[in-house]
């Protein structure tokens, strides 16, 4: 794989430790979201049409983020500003985050990446990448959850610009929402005590 220069960017890394869920475990998680081979070719054929529109995307993201208080604090300062330039680091990320939720390609070096990202919300990896010390420790679990709605939810639109028809949009917005239900899922692995996840 061929892994892009975006700062902190590991999707693919070799040096990556290995998820604690392997890809059997992953697999039964996908079976209690009700997730088939049906969403995966749908989450591919979202790529072509999401794929032009990111910086919008993350336009209306990143404006979502920045009007709620409580969501915006986990990129401030401890002086309560918010952190541009780690606010930028993380956008390139999570605009590649985009095509690799397309790529779906559920193996056990996507899970690995995924446990990077769940560590980098939590307390054992916040900050680290970006060198933002002074931002808080911590994104808090109960936000990372309730993102899935609004990431979901406001995809829809885009999706639908060049869905073929209203059964390929539902298709596609159905496949993207279990598919980040399943991300968040896996990254909450560090919040929860261990033998409990």
């Amino acid at each position: 794989m061929n892994v892009p220069t975006i700062p902190g960017y590991r999707y693919g890394d070799s040096g990556l430790a290995p998820s604690p869920i392997d890809v059997q475990e992953l697999k039964l998680i996908q079976a209690s979201l009700l997730m088939t081979d049906d969403d995966i070719a749908a989450l591919r054929r979202s790529r072509a049409i999401l794929e032009t529109q990111t910086d919008a995307i993350l336009d209306v993201w990143y404006g979502f983020v920045g009007s709620q208080p409580q969501l915006l604090h986990s990129f401030t300062t401890k002086s309560g500003e918010p952190n541009g330039d780690y606010l930028t680091k993380v956008r390139a990320r999570f605009g590649k985050w985009i095509a690799d939720t397309t790529e779906a390609n559920y193996d056990a070096t996507w899970l690995a990446w995924q446990a990077e990202i769940g560590r980098r919300h939590h307390r054992t990896g916040k900050n680290e990448t970006d060198g933002a010390e002074d931002a808080p420790p911590i994104v808090p679990f109960r936000y990372l959850v309730a993102l899935v709605y609004p990431v979901t939810a406001t995809l829809r639109p885009f999706l639908e610009k060049g869905a073929a028809s209203e059964t390929e949009l539902n298709a596609m917005h159905e496949a993207w929402k279990k598919s980040v239900l399943l991300q968040v899922i896996l990254w909450s692995h560090p919040y929860i005590h261990d033998g409990d996840f």
